[in-house]
């Protein structure tokens, strides 16, 4: 009898150890626990086919949860992603508020068109997929719905529509190169002669630009009668015939241009009345040498023209 009350007191004495280390404890959450769910809603009650609608998706979580949106890879069936803005997570109050606008659109024809998206909190090494609830948006239909009878009657139009004139750029390129090969072949085929016209061209507009200087020069010179005036017209004279025959005749002496000029007696008698007033300081009011010098070079120099551009 005694042997049989000791055998069933150990149950008993089981049951008490066991009442008195209390409850088991619990198991160590990875993460803080969901206590809200992500929402979501269009912001329109109505949309017309490939029109822009947004769609709002916010959530309220703890701060230390990190959670993910939705990004350009995800499914939006049946509508198309456009773009989308969101506002830097605020917390207030140790809960955290996260939120994005999504810009869609549809070229569904369903009347009534649903969306959800996921939201996807890290916990760990695992994740969780939170679901909005559906959000429903009404199509509106801007064709009109198909009569019993069939589709309405197609009317025939064949008068012509104004268009505006475009600017034909490929065949005005074309025209613009064909040109100018044409003027390249001119130049290079009569280059020659377009080398001759403009020397002869720049001959004559230095040589009226030297008379036109000279003549200046020689009226200075009758109404001041200045040597100074006399000195420039001679300058003048020189470097003309210089730029004339290509070559410096600015630094020869008197005898020296007589002697190049095969002593041309025009250019001899000139530069000697020239050079006598000048040097010699022989000069009285009314002495017609000086005249006669100036007269003299400009003859000169004119048979200098004639023969070159000749």
């Amino acid at each position: 009898m005694l042997l049989l009350l000791r055998r069933n007191a150990w149950p008993l004495a089981l049951l008490l150890v066991l009442l008195l280390a209390g409850p088991p404890p619990a198991r160590a959450q990875t993460g803080p626990p969901l206590d809200s769910v992500p929402q979501g809603l269009f912001r329109q009650r109505a949309v017309r086919v490939g029109e822009i609608v947004e769609y709002e998706l916010s959530f309220r979580h703890a701060p230390r949860q990190e959670v993910i949106f939705p990004d350009s890879a995800a499914d939006f069936a049946p509508f198309e992603y456009v773009g989308r803005r969101y506002t830097p997570t605020r917390t207030r109050q140790g809960r955290s508020f996260d939120q994005a606008t999504y810009r869609l659109r549809t070229f569904q024809l369903d009347s009534l068109q649903t969306l959800t998206l996921p939201v996807t909190v890290l916990q760990g090494r695992d994740t969780l997929l939170l679901p909005t609830a559906p959000a429903r948006i009404r199509l509106v239909r801007t064709a009109p719905a198909a009569s019993a009878a069939g589709p309405p009657v197609l009317r025939q139009n064949l008068a012509l529509r104004p268009v505006a004139p475009r600017f034909n750029y490929p065949y005005w390129l074309a025209g613009l190169a064909a040109v100018l090969l044409l003027m390249g072949g001119l130049v290079l085929g009569f280059r020659s002669s377009l080398r001759q016209r403009y020397r002869r061209y720049r001959l004559r507009k230095n040589h009226a630009y030297f008379l036109a200087q000279y003549a200046r020069h020689v009226e200075r010179f009758n109404l001041s009668r200045s040597l100074t005036n006399m000195e420039r017209a001679i300058t003048l004279w020189k470097n003309y015939l210089s730029t004339l025959e290509d070559s410096n005749i600015t630094s020869l002496t008197t005898r020296e241009i007589v002697a190049r000029y095969q002593h041309d007696a025009d250019v001899r008698l000139a530069l000697q009345l020239a050079d006598r007033v000048i040097y010699g300081n022989q000069f009285t009011e009314d002495d017609t040498e000086t005249d006669l010098a100036f007269v003299l070079l400009r003859n000169f120099a004119e048979r200098q023209y004639a023969e070159v551009n000749g």
